[in-house]
Formats: C-alpha cells, sequence, structure tokens
C-alpha cells in the first residue's frame, strides 16, 4: 500500500514518514498482516525479544567475552528490574519505561542514585539511550524528560511558548509548543496487547464517557451507527478483524483517547502514556487506510476529534497545522456543499451526517481562529443552518435532540467568522467607529435573544437546575454562554486611536464568559482542566479584567468580581 505524506507537526519535530520494514516478532492473537488493520494489528502487539541486526543476545555475548567482562566492572545506572531480567532500561525517574511496560516496581541502586543526583547538581545529561524510529519512522521511545523524572517535569514538557507579539491584554496568538521531540505518534507503548482483550468494560467505558462528555459538545458522530459497527467489530472472529475497515479502528481508537483524557488515573503520567497510547493507534490506522489520498466520512471524524485531542494534550500548534488538512479533506469531499443538491439520491442519514459533520468543522476552525488569531480557512459553503438536523435513535431521546444547540453555535460561528475573525487575523480593528460597534453588538445580542431560553439559563441556580435535569443540556449551555460572552467581550475591548474601550460593557461579557468556566468546574468537576479552548478563553478573560482594572478606576461591584477571578485562579 502507498505511504501517506507525513503526518504534520509544526513544532515537535515528528517524522512520520517512510516505509513499512519489517516487524518484530510478536507475542499474542495477532491478526493477518496482509491486511491494513491486520499490519496495525501486528503494529501494536509487544515484542518478545530485542535483537540487533538479526543476531541473538546469546550470539552476542559469546562472540566477546572481553567486553562482557569490562561491561561487568562498570557500576550499572540502570534498575534492579531491567539488570536481573537483562533487559534494556533507559533509566527514566520515577519509573523507567522497561518498568512501565511490565507495571512492576521500579527501584535503583544506591550509587546509581547518587550519580543520577550528581548529574543533575552538576547539570549534566545523564546517558541514556538514543530515541529510536520503528519500521515506518514513527519515534518509539523519547528522552527520560517524558517518561519521567517526576511530576514536575513532565508538566514542564507539556507546556506551551506564547509568541513573543501577544497582546498583552488579551492573549490571542497561537502557542507554539517547545521545540522537543514528540511522544505523541510513536509505535510502542507501555500496554500488553489490546487485541488479547475482547472489548468488556475498558474499552466500553472509555466511549460511554466519550458520548458522556465529549458528544453533548461537538455532537459530530451519530451513536446508533457507530455502536453498532462498534459491537459487529468485536463480534467478528479474531482472525477477520484483520480485514476490518481501518478507518473504523482510526475512530475507536481516538474515541478511547478522548475518553481517557476525562477519566481519573493514579498519576498524570500514566493518564497522559494511556491517552497517547490510543491516539497514537488512531494515527497509524489513519496512515494504513491511506487518509490523505482517499478521504471518508469516518476518517474526517476522527481527524476532527485528533484536533480536539492535540488541543487538550497541550499541542495547539499541532492541532492548527492538522486543521488545516481537514479543511481541504472536507472540501475534497464535498461536506461544504448542500447533500440536496449534490447527492439528491442520499440516505437522509447519510445526508445529516455530512452536515453536522460540515458544522463540526465550520465550528472547529472558526473557534480555534478567535483564539490564536489566525485567518479561518471553512469559509466557502452553500449548506444552510436550518436544514441541520439531529437524527439519534429512539434510544437515547431520554437526552432531547441536540438541533437547537447545533443551530445555535453555527449561527454564532457564522457570525464571529467574518466579523472577529478576519479583521483580528489582519490586525484590523473589530469596528471603526463607535456607531460600527453599537451597530455590532446589537447584532450580537439579538443572536443571543434568539437562542432558545434553555441556552440563556447563566445564573448558578438556573444551571444546577438544568444540571439535574439533564447535563447534556447543561453542559450544552455553558460551552455556549462561554462562546459567545467571550466574543462579545473581545467587540468591547477593541480600541484604536479612534476609539476607546468601552469598559463597563468589556468587564460585563468578560465577568459573564468567565463565570460559565467556574460554573463548568464547579458542576463538572475535572473536565473544565481539559478542554483546551474554555481553559484558554477562561485566562484570557481573567488577564482582560485584571489588566482593565489595573489602569481605569472601577466601581466597587467590578473590583470585587475582579478579586473573584484572581481568586479563582
Amino acid at each position: 500500500m502507498a505511504q501517506d505524506a507525513p503526518f504534520p507537526s509544526t513544532a515537535n519535530g515528528v517524522s512520520t514518514d517512510g516505509d513499512h520494514a519489517n516487524h518484530e516478532t510478536t507475542s499474542g492473537p495477532i491478526e493477518s498482516p496482509s491486511t491494513p488493520a491486520g499490519r496495525l494489528l501486528e503494529n501494536l502487539s509487544p515484542t518478545s525479544n530485542n535483537t540487533t541486526d538479526g543476531q541473538s543476545p546469546q550470539a552476542g555475548q559469546q562472540s566477546d567475552p572481553s567486553k562482557t567482562a569490562r561491561r561487568r566492572n562498570k557500576p550499572s545506572l540502570s534498575c534492579q528490574a531491567c539488570t536481573s531480567k537483562k533487559t534494556k532500561c533507559d533509566r527514566g525517574r520515577p519509573r523507567c519505561l522497561a518498568c512501565l511496560k511490565r507495571r512492576s516496581e521500579c527501584h535503583y541502586s544506591e550509587l546509581a542514585d547518587l550519580i543520577e543526583e550528581s548529574h543533575r547538581a552538576l547539570g549534566i545529561e545523564s546517558p541514556r539511550k538514543k530515541p529510536k524510529t520503528n519500521s515506518v519512522g514513527i519515534v518509539t521511545s523519547t528522552p527520560s524528560t517524558v517518561q519521567g523524572h517526576d511530576a514536575e517535569m513532565v508538566l514542564q514538557h507539556r507546556s506551551s511558548n506564547s509568541s513573543t507579539d501577544s497582546s498583552p491584554r488579551l492573549l490571542s496568538n497561537v502557542p507554539f509548543s517547545h521545540p522537543t521531540m514528540s511522544n505523541l505518534f510513536k509505535a510502542e507503548h507501555p500496554f500488553s496487547n489490546y487485541w488479547s482483550y475482547s472489548g468488556g468494560l475498558p474499552e466500553a467505558s472509555l466511549v460511554a464517557k466519550y458520548f458522556d462528555t465529549v458528544d453533548p459538545v461537538y455532537p459530530a458522530i451519530h451513536r446508533e451507527t457507530f455502536e453498532n459497527d462498534y459491537r459487529h467489530f468485536w463480534s467478528l472472529d479474531p482472525h477477520q478483524r484483520g480485514n476490518a475497515d481501518a478507518s473504523l479502528l482510526a475512530l475507536i481508537f481516538v474515541m478511547l483517547a478522548m475518553g481517557t483524557q476525562f477519566i481519573e488515573l493514579p498519576s498524570l503520567e500514566e493518564k497522559v502514556q494511556t491517552s497517547e497510547f490510543y491516539v497514537s493507534a488512531s494515527h497509524q490506522a489513519l496512515r494504513l487506510f491511506s487518509y490523505l489520498g482517499r478521504p471518508s466520512i469516518r476518517s474526517v471524524q476522527t481527524m476532527v476529534l485528533i484536533t480536539y485531542f492535540l488541543m487538550n494534550d497541550n499541542h495547539a500548534s499541532d492541532a492548527w497545522a492538522f486543521a488545516g488538512i481537514i479543511a481541504r479533506q472536507a472540501y475534497a469531499l464535498g461536506l461544504n456543499r448542500d447533500p440536496s443538491i449534490t447527492k439528491p439520491d442520499a440516505p437522509p442519514l447519510e445526508t445529516q451526517q455530512r452536515r453536522k459533520l460540515w458544522q463540526a468543522i465550520f465550528i472547529q476552525d472558526t473557534f480555534l481562529s478567535v483564539i490564536v488569531k489566525l485567518p479561518p480557512t471553512v469559509t466557502h459553503t452553500d449548506v444552510r443552518i436550518e436544514d441541520v438536523t439531529d437524527m439519534q435513535d429512539a434510544s437515547f431521546e431520554n437526552e432531547g435532540s441536540d438541533t437547537s444547540f447545533l443551530r445555535s453555535m453555527w449561527s454564532l460561528a457564522s457570525i464571529a467568522q467574518g466579523t472577529i475573525c478576519t479583521p483580528r487575523s489582519l490586525d484590523r480593528a473589530i469596528c471603526k467607529t463607535p456607531a460600527d460597534r453599537a451597530r455590532l453588538v446589537g447584532h450580537f445580542q439579538g443572536l443571543y435573544r434568539s437562542f432558545p431560553e434553555t441556552f440563556r439559563s447563566n445564573t448558578e441556580q438556573e444551571i444546577c437546575e438544568l444540571a439535574r435535569r439533564s447535563r447534556r443540556l447543561a453542559r450544552q449551555t455553558l460551552f455556549l454562554t462561554s462562546n459567545f460572552f467571550h466574543c462579545l467581550m473581545l467587540i468591547n475591548a477593541d480600541e484604536h486611536e479612534h476609539m476607546a474601550c468601552d469598559v463597563r460593557a468589556t468587564l460585563e461579557a468578560a465577568h459573564e464568559a468567565v463565570n460559565s468556566f467556574f460554573l463548568f468546574h464547579t458542576i463538572f468537576d475535572g473536565e473544565a482542566g481539559v478542554w483546551y479552548h474554555f481553559q484558554h478563553r477562561a485566562f484570557s478573560e481573567a488577564v482582560c479584567l485584571k489588566f482593565i482594572s489595573s489602569i481605569v478606576c472601577v466601581p466597587r461591584i467590578w473590583v470585587l468580581r475582579v478579586s473573584f477571578i484572581s481568586m479563582g485562579n
């Protein structure tokens, strides 16, 4: 099968191109390697032995006994488990990669710890194994700053830099990732063969978590169809799974990855590695599907979710680049065209799926552009908002229809794209005169009044009552509220030599927007800390509040509100 173009990575230098080589010997149930899915299953299986140049370890030891003797005279810097098992150790702290794979305890000798501490004190990089790549050039091991040391190092690896020309008031430029090697898209992870399982609780619980947390705010997948395909896949004989559609595997894996981001695990490191294992497998499945050469509805759905995963995983620059590919793929599939015109004979379900997917791409592109202050790319369409409906199965009617939410978000994105995204991407004023701003604010307020009454609930009591009735509707309301008032804040905060900032209106909009973040954090504990969009908007709003309060005389009530924000952060 022809290989695809490299996976885009704008900052961390991941290489994903190259040709497939021979796979290592694997254990566990392996599918037929003659099919794309079979090759993926073989690639994800654990290796039985690590050999070099086709030689066994015993042969290498017998070839030069003097070298073996010299190695024994050196102090062992590897952990005790790897030393006793005679396996390679990357010497990561607090646990090495091999121990993570075995899920065993990892202990070092006092001498090894002493040497490691002395190296740290002197600023000397301890000797590590060099990162290696798999048969397609994907990194399969990373420096120990990713695998261990401590939680501080993990957080340090996952932090981002903002571009140097960011506004002091509104954080708007893309936060580029640190130029270190990414471990997102590697083929070897510290987990047993995924396909040795037969579905069951672990996978089913992650899929359920996805539909509980992600699907309410980004409903791009028809749940009944997916669950039918999912059950059918697990009902297949293990040898038949190798013939499964690789795009289905990619969609399953990215949903598992996003579900993992919203569950509680013993450590941050374990959570990161588990979710990145799943998204790595999803990307491999897309490559085997040749997603760049033959896009499909399912492959584009997968790419949309991978983009959200990358943002939540603090790889916003990679997400921005990947979102550009999604736009091209959507245009190639004709998703921007009204299916009643281009596919008049298509089944109703396919017609609505195409519209919902285009809506998901349009919203993702627009609000990512609002955050990073770069031009939107999803701009040309004749799909009408009023034609979008929700076609979930009757078994899911207890959650209510998403039609109103889809149309409200689409309407907001349509206005924001032309009035906010485009001028900000060109460093132009959103409004030229106070009269222009008054007209634009009136337009936004008119849109807000057109939202269903449920989505205009913004007090704590109203949101808590809504969450008791439907947690899905509460999530949708808070997301819509956050996006709307953030846009309103940007309009009122805009200033130039011919127009001053509207202080009161800016503070009111910023307060409503950041309040939705705190309500989300209170009601849905832990979820607010996962969503990149929500966090970035809330921080930008808090910075705006603090900045304005420091340069103008703010009434007492606004000082109290700013204090509330400061304590929240």
